[in-house]
């Protein structure tokens, strides 16, 4: 019994380890698939060790007064180090995840390892269980709702867009505090986006939550800020946004950022400029244009613009009154896209 109580203090000082060395340590940098598999068993483990002895306060005495000193050894190791209690074991594997994505040294392969979607995570009892998507098995489970961030029916982008938009802020800030470079970061995004093919909508989703989120420190001011500039970049995702995001979510962002609502604006006068007026149907159409936008989408979106933001009313009028003026300033319908969309706008 004795020897077996040796094995389980030892274990349980290596697991805590293990989580500082993930969270702070470039040693991650030289991690492959079975290392994080490993880490996530350890974890696991951890997990396991709450579950079994929470209920014998002699056990758990003996524990804690082992991370006592685990602690104060890893306080001296790690700059900014946060000691590690009993409690904190039951969600051990979250405290990896969550250590792993603050770790600017995580190499993209295994990020968009964790985030793969195309084939669930393995739950079979083998030596290292599979972690191929691991991060999206978690979002799916009230757990990780739990932990991450109390969630609330009224969420808007939903539980699992939620809890991932926060895993990318977490992970934006991280890269950022470190002063990694400008095409680092970018490349990490194009990886989540690359990540996310064949779910354009859910990816925006993400986008929107990560925007969305309350900022509370100038880290996370700097990762929304970071954001919207690569955002501006990918014409493609800003367009996807506006055309399959619901224009509650569109509002909230441009009520929120100045900067998305000048580029929603610029969108909504791209997709105007690429109507062509369909003398058979009697309406403006989109020309070779994706997605397409209907000539009806396209005043809903400026109206409920108008409506989310009305100091917006008069300058995106003067902007449209000057195009219209540019194509000949004519009153007839079906000459000047601007002139029938002023028109509809005005009444």
């Amino acid at each position: 019994m004795e020897r077996h109580m040796e094995a389980v203090l030892k274990n349980l000082t290596s697991s805590v380890e293990l989580l500082a060395a993930a969270a702070q340590s470039g040693v991650v940098e030289q991690w492959d698939k079975q290392t994080l598999s490993r880490a996530f068993r350890w974890a696991r483990y951890c997990e396991h060790l709450v579950s079994r002895f929470h209920n014998n306060p002699a056990m758990v005495r003996v524990m804690e007064k082992q991370l006592q000193f685990t602690n104060q050894s890893l306080r001296a190791a790690f700059c900014g180090y946060s000691d590690v209690s009993f409690s904190d074991l039951s969600r051990c594997q979250h405290l990896l995840l969550v250590g792993l994505l603050n770790n600017p040294k995580l190499p993209i392969s295994l990020m968009k390892m964790l985030f793969d979607t195309t084939s669930p995570v393995n739950t079979n009892n083998s030596e290292y269980q599979d972690v191929t998507g691991f991060c999206s098995h978690i979002i799916q489970s009230k757990f990780a709702c739990k932990v991450l961030r109390p969630l609330t029916h009224s969420s808007l982008v939903g539980a699992d867009a939620e809890v991932q938009g926060m895993m990318l802020m977490v992970r934006l800030a991280a890269l950022l505090s470190q002063g990694s470079e400008v095409c680092r970061t970018e490349h990490f995004l194009d990886s989540v986006l690359q990540g996310c093919e064949g779910e354009p909508q859910h990816f925006c989703l993400v986008i929107t939550a990560a925007l969305l989120t309350p900022k509370n420190s100038s880290a996370e001011t700097a990762s929304q800020d970071f954001l919207l500039n690569w955002l501006e970049k990918k014409n493609s995702v800003l367009q996807t946004m506006c055309s399959a995001l619901p224009t509650t979510l569109l509002m909230e962002l441009a009520k929120k950022h100045v900067k998305f609502r000048d580029a929603y604006v610029d969108l909504l006068k791209k997709w105007a400029s690429d109507m062509e007026y369909s003398i058979d149907d009697g309406v403006w159409v989109q020309n070779n244009s994706t997605p397409t936008v209907s000539f009806q989408k396209l005043t809903e979106h400026f109206l409920t613009l108008f409506e989310a933001c009305p100091s917006q009313r008069d300058n995106v009028k003067n902007e449209l009154i000057a195009l219209k003026i540019s194509d000949g300033d004519f009153d007839v319908s079906g000459l000047s896209v601007w002139g029938d969309l002023l028109s509809v706008l005005n009444r």
